[in-house]
């Protein structure tokens, strides 16, 4: 293990420290609730861009990333923000549906209660949002690839372009139809059963889980 790898351990093991020490946690959970949208946007960027920093170490065997992670850096911390009331929107809607019995829901068992609502939030958030911001997201990563992180060149890319090295085809039968079913409704029913202010936070460490097994499969096949 190099002495960066270890660096970025440390990185991560810091933040977590936030939810183990007794004091920052409850600073968290407070700041959670008073400041959402900035807590959803530190929460999201820092821990989705250490995700790619690995990501992009485990590819070449480099943590030299470049300019361009600064820019992905500010697109996660947008969409942290985006999390924040998607989330809130589809928990509270799957609730509102079955308390209108338009969805299932038990009784009986307060454990498997939460969980059919966890999996239907989940089931419901994967199918009709994760496709859409996923495919944001493929954008946005291409621009900022392509331009080298330079926002004055994004604007001379044209979206044609853009959308050619998305390589739709992986994208539907790979990112979509497997990573939904496979990885992202099983994690976010996990997800949904938490409490509400750790639910952004655990969405990005699985995002570095998912980059992680991802990366680890790709470098398995060649």
């Amino acid at each position: 293990m190099k002495i960066k790898d270890m660096i970025w351990m440390m990185g991560i093991l810091a933040f977590s420290m936030i939810l183990i020490v007794p004091d920052t946690r409850i600073l968290f959970n407070d700041y959670t609730l008073r400041f959402p949208y900035l807590m959803g946007f530190i929460k999201t960027a820092y821990l989705a861009t250490m995700g790619e920093i690995l990501v992009f170490r485990i590819k070449t065997g480099s943590y030299a990333i470049g300019k361009t992670i600064w820019m992905k850096l500010l697109v996660w911390g947008l969409l942290g923000m985006v999390f924040v009331f998607i989330f809130k929107i589809f928990s509270s809607g799957v609730i509102a549906a079955q308390t209108a019995h338009l969805l299932p829901s038990l009784e009986g068992s307060i454990f498997l209660s939460k969980l059919l609502t966890a999996f239907l939030t989940s089931l419901m958030m994967n199918v009709f949002f994760a496709p859409t911001f996923m495919f944001f997201h493929k954008i946005t990563d291409s621009y900022i690839d392509q331009s080298g992180g330079y926002l004055a060149r994004m604007f001379h890319l044209p979206l044609s372009k853009v959308i050619d090295s998305i390589q739709l085809k992986h994208f539907v039968s790979f990112v979509v139809l497997k990573t939904i079913p496979l990885f992202w409704i099983p994690a976010h029913t996990i997800t949904f059963l938490l409490p509400e202010q750790y639910r952004i936070l655990m969405a990005a460490y699985l995002s570095i889980a998912l980059g992680i097994l991802l990366s680890i499969s790709n470098r398995s096949r060649h």
